[in-house]
């Protein structure tokens, strides 16, 4: 394919190595360093850097120049989100997973290999996938607020450093005993009527995502049918607001029923709008993203990615196998 030839075949020989030296529960350094080694045995010019104003200075450059090859990741999903806001669109990016949930590099079958994510740099596949934004900044993977982009920010206020597992579990507690499930209003876009116009959806909530790709941490699999590759957005609202409601979801969701419940609803839209009338956050991709109101878009084709060349056939023969199976 075309794509595939103009990976193999580019001359360009420039790789920026972004590090996130807060990302997962321990230093990447060593890792980083061996992938430096293996590219340059390769013939590539890798550069590591840690500013990400610098990052984004040379990767975008060296793109618009034609020399970049890649430019990797180093760390978790929010590190990848951060680094598609700062980059041109059709800049190639990959990644060494680095952080906790690492969602979006499983999808993907990136691993934290230093030979395997060399070997996707030398021979991998250039695949596009859509992104989401809300609010101005671009998201790559999900969109929630309420209770779990509470949890969210408690624990990002409390950050000092790496965050592991344990960190959250405070944060939870926190907000079991005080949240308070605010009613959330959706608004989608009238595709047919033009871009500018909205109208309300059948139902308010108090529980809702937003799903670019079928992943969520922990495993849940809220709409395992989003698909990157289709310009939409898939919606989940819950109606009812309370912990015990809270659990009966969770249940619902891991044995695979929640969407036949008659107080889950889900849509496939391009553009909504969130309101509340409390201070409700939310979340992107696992890191604070404010608080609502907000607007969502769906941006296609926007990301560029390499991946596994195995993995690249699945995604354009839509035949992908979920890794959170």
């Amino acid at each position: 394919m075309q794509q595939a030839d103009c990976l193999a075949k580019s001359s360009a020989d420039r790789i920026v190595i972004s590090v996130n030296p807060k990302a997962g529960g321990s230093s990447p350094h060593a890792r980083v360093d061996h992938l430096a080694r293996l590219l340059q045995e390769e013939g590539f010019r890798p550069e590591v850097l840690t500013d990400l104003d610098e990052v984004a200075r040379r990767a975008n450059a060296w793109h618009g120049d034609g020399q970049l090859r890649a430019l990797v990741g180093v760390g978790g999903d929010g590190t990848a989100a951060e680094l598609i806001n700062r980059t041109v669109p059709g800049l190639p990016m990959t990644l060494l997973p680095s952080g906790n949930e690492n969602l979006l590099a499983r999808y993907l079958h990136l691993n934290g290999s230093p030979p395997s994510v060399c070997q996707t740099i030398c021979a991998g596949r250039l695949v596009k996938l859509d992104a989401g934004k809300a609010a101005g900044r671009i998201f790559l993977l999900m969109f929630s607020c309420g209770f779990d982009a509470e949890v969210v920010r408690r624990v990002h206020l409390g950050r000092q450093g790496h965050l592991r597992s344990r960190d959250y579990f405070k944060p939870i507690w926190q907000t079991i005993r005080s949240y308070t499930y605010p009613e959330l209003r959706i608004d989608w876009a009238m595709e047919e009527s033009g871009a500018g116009r909205f109208q309300p959806l059948p139902r308010c909530a108090r529980w809702l995502f937003v799903f670019n790709l079928p992943c969520y941490g922990g495993g849940f699999r809220i709409a395992p049918q989003a698909n990157g590759s289709d310009g939409l957005l898939d919606v989940c609202t819950l109606r009812q607001g309370s912990l015990w409601h809270g659990l009966r979801y969770a249940a619902a969701v891991r044995l695979g029923r929640h969407q036949g419940m008659s107080d889950c609803t889900t849509h496939r839209v391009k553009r909504l709008r969130i309101r509340a009338d409390a201070e409700v956050p939310y979340q992107l991709d696992g890191d604070p993203g404010g608080f609502l109101p907000v607007d969502i878009e769906v941006l296609p084709g926007r990301l560029t990615l390499i991946v596994p060349a195995a993995r690249a056939d699945e995604l354009e023969q839509n035949t992908v196998p979920n890794p959170f199976d």
